[in-house]
């Protein structure tokens, strides 16, 4: 496999419509456990909230053996079994809106293969243009890693410990439950958020993996909570370690300039599983 056979991709683009309704807006509350955000149209989406709307709605006969959407549609047919979100950023030039219809162009930016510790290793990286019809805008970009299967025998990677004492922490802990709502309004049929023998069996993860994209939006919400008032201008992550609805964990945020914070989420070990950047803006 060579990353030459998948460059007939790159550029592959495809428009989806969705309103920011309501009704959506309340199931996602409830499965962060907070109060759902003013429905009048002056009101803004929350910082990752997006994640919840333009859902893959794929039939069951193109889902794979994981519960994905079946490669070869959209995103392109890797051969690797396994995948996962790697790293993000978005940036928000004006707030998508409360009942605006949103058009989301998504591309292919590009397809890279790697030769890691643990074997073939491929970055897809996709590209997503968000338009409301109320003026609404905001870039984001994604990149998906795919991987072989795990090796039973592989020594582990050693730790990435957090760089500074934290401004402020709190500790988490993500139930069944919620791991399966946040699937839920997400669309995301993906076996390692809700199946425990497949995670265990297939995967060899000790439980429940937490949706990487949850732990951007809680880490988003943090950041902003330093700065009642002031909205997010820009935010970027990396995914490190995965982390699994057995154990709690932690995130952390510090202050590295005005209006700028460092965030990062630890395993119960205190170990790194994701890092972050965000950037405030003006008030509201």
């Amino acid at each position: 496999m060579t990353d030459g056979d998948l460059t007939g991709w790159i550029g592959r683009s495809r428009t989806t419509r969705d309103t920011i309704s309501a009704g959506q807006l309340a199931k996602i509350a409830a499965t962060f456990d907070c109060p759902a955000p003013a429905s009048d149209k002056t009101a803004s989406l929350p910082p990752g909230w997006h994640w919840a709307f333009f859902p893959d709605i794929t039939p069951l006969s193109g889902i794979g053996r994981d519960g994905h959407q079946a490669l070869g549609e959209f995103l392109p047919p890797v051969p690797l079994p396994r995948r996962m979100w790697a790293s993000g950023n978005l940036k928000i030039n004006r707030p998508l809106g409360i009942g605006e219809t949103v058009d989301k162009t998504s591309t292919i930016l590009s397809v890279e293969e790697k030769q890691g510790r643990t074997g073939h290793l491929v970055f897809v990286r996709v590209g997503h243009e968000f338009s409301g019809n109320r003026g609404g805008s905001m870039q984001e970009e994604h990149q998906i890693v795919y991987r072989e299967a795990p090796d039973p025998d592989a020594v582990p990677p050693p730790p990435m410990l957090p760089p500074h004492e934290p401004d402020r922490s709190v500790t988490l802990t993500a139930s069944p439950v919620q791991l399966f709502r946040y699937s839920a309004i997400t669309f995301n049929s993906h076996r390692i958020h809700y199946d425990v023998d497949f995670c265990r069996d297939e995967e060899g993860y000790d439980g429940l993996i937490i949706h990487g994209p949850l732990t951007a939006t809680l880490l988003m919400e943090l950041a902003c909570s330093q700065a009642p008032g002031r909205l997010l201008k820009s935010f970027s992550f990396r995914a490190l370690s995965p982390l699994t609805h057995v154990h709690q964990f932690s995130l952390h945020v510090f202050e590295t300039a005005e209006k700028h914070y460092s965030v990062w989420a630890c395993n119960h070990r205190g170990e790194l599983a994701m890092t972050g950047e965000a950037e405030l803006g003006p008030d509201q």
